[in-house]
C-alpha cells in the first residue's frame, strides 16, 4: 500500500538507464536554474531603497548609480562563470573548483557557503513570494508563515517527482513572469516619455531621514542590492543535467539569464526612481510600480500573481543545487552517505527532504519576514563567487593552452570584484545578521571534518589489510541449510558474516545488489581472494533498490528447491561506537530485516534471519 501511495504522489520509479532521457533542454534549464536569479528583481531594488531612504529622500538619488554598478558586477560575474562552465564541463561548482585548485580547506569553505546560501535562497524566495501575495491581499498578512511552509512542501514534492517534470512544470510561470516584468518596464517607460504617467508625490516613510548620507550607507545599499546576483552560479553547478553538448548549452543558458536579469533589474530601478516609489512595510516596490503603470486592473493582478509564483518557484534553484552538492560532498565522505542515494525518480531525494526541513526551520525562526533574512543572504553567495573565480585563475595557469592568460585575467577580475563586494557585505551587514553566517561557515567545515574523520576510521577498521584469506575458509564440512549472505562491500564485517555462515553449512551463497557499479566491481575484484569457494551472485537493480532484488532472489531460491528447509539469511551489520555515528550510515541491514519480517508474516514463508554485528571502536 505504501508503494502504491508513493507511486501515486511521485510517479512510477524510473530505471537507471532512463537518466540520460531526464536531461533538460535550454528552455527548461533556464526555468529550473535561473528562477532564483530572475526572481531577485522583485526585491533587489527594494532592498537598495530601504537602506537609502533612511537618509531621507535625498538618499534615493543614488539608487540608479548603484543599480548601474550592480549591472556591471553582474556582467563580470557572468563572464567569469561562462569560463568556469567551459573549464569544468562536468560541473564547475565553487566547491569542485576551489577543492581542485586551492586545496581541501578552501573547497570545504566554499561548500559550506553554498549549502548555507541554498537554504537561505529557499527561505528568502518563498517569504518574498508570500509577501507579494499579502501586498495584493493585506488580510492574509498574519498567515504568512503557514503559507510559506506550505510552499516549501509543494516545491519539495515537485522536485521529488524528477528533474524533467519539475523543469516542464516551472517553465510557464518563469516565462510568464519575465514577459510581465518586461511589459511593465516597456509600458512604464512609454507612458513616462509620452507624459501619460506622473510620478508619485514623494512622501517620506516612517524612519526615513534618521541617518546621515555617508559612504558607508551607500556601500550598505549596494550590498543589499547585490542580492540580485544570487543564483548566477547555479547553471555552472548543474551542467550534467543539460542535454548534449552540455557545456555549450549551459553557456548559452547563462548568457540568456544574465541578459534578462540585467535588463529587468535596471528597468525596475529606473521606474522606481522615476516614479518616486518608496517601499512600505505592507506593499512591495514592484507592487506599487504595477499599480501606477497598470492601474488596479487585470495586468496588475497578473503581475502580482506571476511575482508571487516566480518567487516561490525560485526556491527550485536550490532544490536543484543543494542535493547535488550534498551528494558530491557525501561521495568525498564529508556528509552522510545517504545523501548519495538516487531516489525512485532519479533525484537525490534525501537531499531534497533535508533542504526542505532546514528552510522550514529558518522560516519559523524569522517569522516569515524577508527583510530579516536578507542580511544573512549575500555573505555565502559572494564568498563562493570569490573562491570559485580564484580557483579558476589557478586552473588556467595549470592547464595552460591557447589564450590561457586572457581566460585567467577574466576570472581574476571576477575574483577581485566579488572579493571587494564580499568585504563590503561583511562590513556593512555584520551587525544586521551577517555575523551568523560568518560563524556558521566554520561550524559547517568542522562538521565536514568530523564526519570525514569518522568515515576514515570506519574504513580502517573494516579494511582487509593484514588479514590472511585462509583464516576465513575450510570451516563447514557438511551441507545443512541454504544460507544467503547479502554483502554491500568487501570488508571485515562481510568476512565475519561469511565466516559465521560457513560454520552452519557448506551451501552458502553471497549476494551483492548492483546499486553502485563501482562498489560491485570492487567486490568482484576482491572475491577470488577473500570469497574462497563461496559463490557470489550479482543482482541487477535498475531502480536502485537493495531490498526488492534481494527478496526476488530469495523467492527464486525457494521455488527452485521447495523441499529444502527455511533459507537462512545472515546479515552483516557493523555497530558504530557512538549514537550519532548511526546517522552517517545507510541502515540497509535494518531495512532488509524489516522487509523480510513483513514478507514472512504476509506470505507465511519461514525464513531465519541472523544478524552478525561487527563492533567499531571509535
Amino acid at each position: 500500500m505504501l508503494t502504491a501511495i508513493r507511486s501515486l504522489l511521485l510517479g512510477s520509479p524510473l530505471p537507471t538507464h532512463e537518466e540520460v532521457h531526464q536531461r533538460l533542454t535550454k528552455a527548461q534549464a533556464l526555468a529550473v536554474f535561473s528562477s532564483d536569479a530572475l526572481s531577485s528583481v522583485a526585491y533587489a531594488t527594494e532592498e537598495t531603497l530601504l537602506v537609502l531612504v533612511t537618509a531621507g529622500l535625498s538618499g534615493l538619488e543614488f539608487s540608479l548609480p548603484i543599480a548601474l554598478a550592480i549591472v556591471g558586477l553582474l556582467v563580470i560575474v557572468a563572464s567569469s562563470y561562462y569560463q568556469t562552465i567551459h573549464g569544468y564541463p562536468s560541473g564547475g561548482g565553487a566547491y569542485i573548483v576551489a577543492y581542485d585548485n586551492l586545496g581541501v580547506w578552501p573547497g570545504l569553505v566554499a561548500a559550506a557557503a553554498l549549502l548555507i546560501d541554498y537554504v537561505l535562497t529557499v527561505a528568502v524566495s518563498i517569504t518574498a513570494g508570500v509577501a507579494a501575495i499579502t501586498s495584493a491581499f493585506p488580510a492574509l498578512f498574519p498567515f504568512r508563515v503557514g503559507f510559506s511552509l506550505f510552499a516549501v512542501m509543494f516545491i519539495a514534492w515537485a522536485n521529488l517527482r524528477g528533474v524533467r517534470e519539475s523543469g516542464t512544470f516551472f517553465a510557464f510561470p518563469t516565462y510568464g513572469f519575465v514577459f510581465l516584468v518586461l511589459l511593465l518596464i516597456a509600458v512604464g517607460l512609454v507612458r513616462l516619455l509620452t507624459g501619460t504617467l506622473s510620478p508619485m508625490q514623494a512622501v517620506p516613510m516612517a524612519g526615513s531621514g534618521t541617518q546621515a548620507l555617508t559612504l558607508f550607507l551607500i556601500l550598505r545599499a549596494f550590498a543589499s542590492g547585490c542580492t540580485a546576483l544570487t543564483g548566477v552560479e547555479a547553471i555552472s553547478n548543474g551542467i550534467p543535467v543539460f542535454r548534449k553538448p552540455e557545456a555549450d548549452n549551459a553557456g548559452k543558458t547563462l548568457v540568456a539569464m544574465a541578459a534578462l536579469l540585467a535588463g529587468m533589474f535596471f528597468g525596475i530601478s529606473v521606474l522606481a526612481r522615476s516614479l518616486n516609489v518608496i517601499p512600505t512595510e505592507y506593499e512591495t516596490v514592484v507592487s506599487r510600480i504595477g499599480r501606477l503603470v497598470f492601474g488596479g486592473g487585470p495586468f496588475y493582478f497578473a503581475l502580482q500573481a506571476a511575482t508571487a509564483i516566480i518567487l516561490v518557484l525560485a526556491a527550485n534553484t536550490s532544490f536543484a543545487g543543494f542535493p547535488r552538492l550534498a551528494a558530491i560532498l557525501a561521495q568525498g565522505r564529508y556528509l552522510p552517505r545517504q545523501l548519495t542515494n538516487l531516489g525512485d525518480r532519479l533525484v537525490f531525494a534525501n537531499g531534497i527532504m533535508v533542504l526542505a526541513f532546514l528552510a522550514s526551520v529558518l522560516i519559523v525562526i524569522f517569522g516569515g519576514q524577508t527583510h530579516r533574512l536578507i542580511p544573512l543572504y549575500a555573505v555565502g553567495v559572494f564568498l563562493s563567487f570569490t573562491l570559485s573565480q580564484a580557483g579558476m585563475v589557478r586552473h588556467w595557469r595549470k592547464v595552460g593552452g591557447k589564450g590561457w592568460r586572457w581566460k585567467a585575467a577574466v576570472n581574476g577580475v571576477g575574483a577581485a570584484a566579488t572579493g571587494v563586494v564580499l568585504t563590503v557585505v561583511v562590513v556593512t551587514k555584520f551587525i544586521h545578521g551577517a555575523w551568523i553566517v560568518i560563524l556558521l561557515i566554520p561550524a559547517f567545515v568542522r562538521v565536514f571534518h568530523v564526519i570525514q574523520r569518522h568515515y576514515v576510521a570506519v574504513a580502517e577498521q573494516l579494511s582487509l589489510k593484514d588479514l590472511c584469506p585462509e583464516r576465513w575458509t575450510d570451516l563447514a564440512t557438511h551441507r545443512r541449510h541454504k544460507v544467503v549472505v547479502p554483502v554491500s562491500g568487501m570488508h571485515r564485517g562481510a568476512l565475519a558474516a561469511m565466516h559465521f555462515a560457513r560454520t552452519m553449512s557448506t551451501d552458502v551463497t553471497a549476494v551483492v545488489v548492483d546499486v553502485e557499479p563501482q562498489v560491485t566491481a570492487r567486490v568482484q575484484e576482491k572475491w577470488p581472494v577473500w570469497g574462497s569457494d563461496v559463490p557470489l551472485v550479482v543482482l541487477d537493480s535498475p531502480y536502485r533498490s537493495t531490498v526488492g532484488p534481494l527478496l526476488a532472489y530469495l523467492d527464486t531460491v525457494d521455488q527452485r528447491e521447495p523441499e529444502r528447509g527455511p533459507v537462512v539469511i545472515v546479515l552483516p551489520r557493523f555497530v558504530p561506537a557512538r549514537w550519532w555515528h548511526r546517522l552517517l550510515h545507510n541502515q540497509t541491514a535494518l531495512l532488509i530485516k524489516a522487509a523480510l519480517t513483513y514478507r514472512q508474516r504476509r506470505t507465511g514463508r519461514i525464513r531465519v534471519i541472523i544478524e552478525v554485528p561487527y563492533y567499531l571502536q571509535r
